[in-house]
């Protein structure tokens, strides 16, 4: 039974794998908290995926953990805690690794954490290990070409080389000087009769009749309007921007789309979707990045807006404590979006408390998710059909919630802390 828990119906889960953690000592320090409870990315990381796998354990899941199953969970953490030791050991080498080699990119427990957990299984404890310093150096190598770290550096000087950003400052100028003028768009029920059916039957004629009379490109006529394409939540600004070359980047910190920089843009493809082979014409794809920046939604490729198009009318609602669904594809969504238990507690709070804005603001965050995977596709060449439409939206929608489910376990986990 946990030490100081009451018997109950069940258990929270914060509070029983903090009481677990405690007993690991400070073999485990450098994955806890100045309070000595396990870090965020130490839960996220480590323990969840790696220790308790509710996903093959959904005794493991959820908010609380039932009565019968508190020992069980807390022995799972117990056991592994001879691993977990290694692998703070294993970080601990790994951050001086990452010092010596001058890097600085990326958060080292978000970068880290799995490797170390592996290095730990491989080799165990590093302390007897006379060539642990070559190992742990060796894995901060491997982990920094898998994520094209080399090429990000390359970018970087291509776009702070002082021989070279007179002319391509030229470039994005007059890409933005010459933005062809987008035909104002009149009602589509092309939109609307794919919305009705992408789910279902998506009709491929009617997916290239859309992109082949640039429906795409007329939707976006009212972006450079005043506040549109900030309600949208694709810039913090009140219309959108010519972006910056840029000299820096961060996962951690990217502005909305609109709003970030080319470096900015290019950033998460060379640390995320290429393959390194596909790295290595950069002077193409910033010139191409320039080009898209000021195209209609900020994307190259036709069916892309329209799918952005698609996006905007699907999303409409999401948000609102009550809305009306239009489009099958509309209802879909919301219906999704409502059957989360966390969305109905968080609308009960006020407007102003940081959880209640996320969630309430969740139209901004889909399309900028959904932006984001088309410029992905866009980069890596992929072209996108009709039947894929759908898997596009719903997919983007479902990894929103899923971030705002995890957010909102840390937050309450948090409070639980605090009482």
């Amino acid at each position: 039974m946990v030490h100081g828990l009451a018997a109950s119906a069940a258990v929270p889960r914060g509070m029983l794998v903090a009481d677990a953690w405690s007993q690991l000592g400070d073999a485990v320090a450098p994955l806890s908290n100045a309070s000595g409870r396990p870090l965020a990315r130490t839960v996220k990381l480590l323990l969840d995926p790696l220790v308790l796998r509710p996903a093959q354990n959904p005794r493991f899941s959820g908010g609380v953990v039932a009565i019968e199953h508190v020992d069980a969970l807390r022995q799972a953490i117990l056991d592994a805690g001879p691993a977990l030791a290694a692998t703070a050991a294993w970080f601990q080498l790994v951050k001086r690794a990452r010092r010596r080699a001058g890097i600085t990119e990326g958060h080292p427990q978000d970068l880290y954490f799995q490797r170390c957990f592996e290095l730990a299984h491989l080799h165990g404890d590093p302390a007897p290990l006379a060539d642990a310093a070559d190992i742990a150096a060796a894995a901060v190598g491997d982990v920094h070409a898998e994520r094209g770290e080399v090429s990000v550096d390359r970018l970087r000087r291509f776009l702070t080389d002082p021989a070279r950003t007179a002319e391509l400052s030229g470039l994005l100028h007059d890409a933005w000087s010459h933005r062809p003028e987008a035909p104002q768009p009149g009602p589509n029920p092309g939109l609307v009769a794919f919305l009705d059916d992408c789910a279902t039957a998506p009709d491929p004629r009617l997916w290239k009749a859309l992109a082949d009379t640039a429906v795409g490109t007329a939707e976006a006529a009212g972006l450079d309007s005043p506040g549109v394409a900030h309600d949208y939540g694709l810039t913090s600004r009140e219309r959108p921007a010519a972006p910056e070359l840029g000299e820096r980047a961060s996962k951690r910190g990217l502005p909305k789309p609109f709003d970030r920089s080319i470096m900015e843009r290019l950033f998460a493809a060379f640390t995320t979707w290429f393959q390194r082979e596909s790295m290595n014409d950069i002077p193409s794809l910033v010139t191409g990045e320039i080009k898209r920046s000021a195209a209609p939604w900020q994307l190259a490729e036709e069916p892309s807006r329209v799918a952005m198009a698609l996006g905007r009318d699907a999303s409409a609602g999401l948000g609102a404590e009550a809305a009306e669904s239009g489009t099958d594809a509309n209802a879909r969504l919301l219906n999704r979006w409502r059957r989360e238990s966390y969305v109905h507690r968080v609308l009960r709070l006020p407007d102003a408390t940081a959880i209640s804005v996320e969630v309430r603001g969740t139209r901004g965050a889909y399309l900028r998710r959904l932006w984001v995977r088309l410029h992905g596709r866009e980069l890596r060449g992929e072209a996108t059909g009709a039947d894929e439409v759908w898997d596009l939206l719903d997919g983007a929608l479902r990894s929103v919630v899923m971030d705002q489910r995890d957010r909102l376990k840390r937050s309450l986990e948090r409070e639980e802390d605090r009482t």
